[in-house]
Order: C-alpha cells, then structure tokens, then sequence
C-alpha cells in the first residue's frame, strides 16, 4: 500500500527527514511513536503531499505508483486521507458541504445525515467547519470527512489529542470502522497513526510500530512492544539501544 524509501524533507530552507525508510501493507495499521519535535507531522504532511514539505531525496509509493511529485489533490483522488492533529477553521463552508464533497456526489442527504448520526454530529452538520467546536467535536468531525471519502490509506495525527474518555471510545470505533477492522481478512485499507500517549492503541490494534527520533527512523518492532518500552525508559531508553 504504501512504501517511503530514504526520504528526505525540509521545511523552511530546514531538512527535518533524514532518509526515512517505512512500509505498510494493504489491510495494515502502523504506529509512529517519536518525541516532540522529530518529525512525524512532517512524514504525514510528505506523505499527503503539502508543497511546504518540500522532498529533497527519496520517494514515496503508493499501491506501486511512484507519487513523490504528485499533487496533494491527486494524492487524494488516489485514496490517500488525512485527519489532521489541530485542524484549521473553514469560516463560510458547512461542515455537511464538506462532507458532500468528500463523498463526490455518490450519496444523497439521507446518507450523507445517518453517517453523521453515527458519530454524534447531527446538531453541528449546519455550523462551520471546526468554528467554535470543542476537541472531540473537531476530532469527530475530522473522522466523519474521512468516512465520507474512504480513503485506501488512512492518516491519523495523534486522534486522541484533546479527546476526552467518552469520546475517545467512539473516535476508536470510527477509525475501526474505517481501517475495516471488523473484517478477519481480505482487508484493503491501511492505516498511519501517530500517537504520543498510545491511549489510541487501547482502541484500534496496530502490528508494526516505528520510533522516530530527530527525523530518522531509529526502530520498528510490534507496536505494543514499542510502546511498553518507551513507557519504562522513556525515548531516552530508545537512545542508549542505538548505542
């Protein structure tokens, strides 16, 4: 599904990657574990596509088409889809507009009501996008865009940011839903998720995890496995095992 080879990307004249290299079959969800500041948001923004994470070297596949230079929109159209970790408000553009355009005109309103009724969001369908809404609000909104388009690879910027504990047990449903979790086989979407609490992973399974450290990757191992280390030894554990 999706293959980074020695990726390099800077931002601001800044190179922030430094020959990242990770895969994710079809069917399976991996998690990115890393300290402030090293990088992740950047590898997703790369990934997705946004000009201002400019790849210097390396490449990015995508179900086997080399996509480093495509647009973010292309990458989209693929079936690449991002939740993003601080959303930005959309004044003038109703969050059931942007749900009908992620949908590309396939459902009609009764489709585009029953999936917002799933998660919660019917009373704020008619308000703009993200403008006044609390943390697990823009978060359920951020899923319910993603739902609508349902993208074969799924990118998750720490989804359990902000959330409380009610609405963390429903943003971990909908991402199950989404990555077809309730399938035992013959998944098709894969999933991406950064997480820094790993609170997410009580929710969603992950196999493979991957730490990150000053933008390379420095392990990838079980997810849980990672975790568990990163919580006994902090990231400085992860550290000392390079040397």
């Amino acid at each position: 599904m999706l293959s980074v080879e020695g990726l390099h990307v800077e931002t601001h004249g800044k190179e922030i990657l430094h020959g990242v290299n990770l895969s994710v079959e079809a069917g399976e969800t991996h998690a990115l574990f890393g300290p402030n500041g090293s990088g992740k948001t950047t590898l997703l923004m790369a990934i997705m596509g946004f000009p201002r994470y400019k790849i210097t070297a390396g490449r990015i596949l995508f179900k086997g088409q080399d996509i480093t230079q495509a647009s973010l929109d292309e990458r989209a159209r693929l079936g690449i889809g991002m939740s993003f970790q601080r959303p930005p408000v959309v004044r003038g553009v109703k969050t059931r507009d942007m749900v009908r355009a992620c949908m590309g005109g396939r459902e009609d309103d009764e489709a585009v009501a029953s999936l917002a009724a799933r998660l919660n969001m019917g009373d704020l369908m008619d308000r703009e996008i993200n403008y006044g809404f609390s943390g697990g609000e823009i978060k359920r909104s951020e899923l319910l865009q993603l739902l609508a388009q349902g993208p074969d690879l799924v990118l998750l910027d720490e989804p359990e940011s902000g959330v409380d504990l009610v609405n963390i047990a429903l943003i971990g449903q909908m991402i199950n839903e989404l990555l077809q979790k309730e399938l035992k086989r013959n998944r098709t979407r894969s999933g991406l998720i950064i997480t820094h609490t790993g609170h997410i992973l009580d929710y969603v399974n992950a196999t493979r995890g991957y730490v990150l450290l000053n933008g390379s990757v420095v392990c990838q191992r079980d997810a849980h496995e990672c975790l568990d280390t990163i919580k006994k030894n902090g990231y400085e554990g992860c550290v000392k095992c390079l040397k």
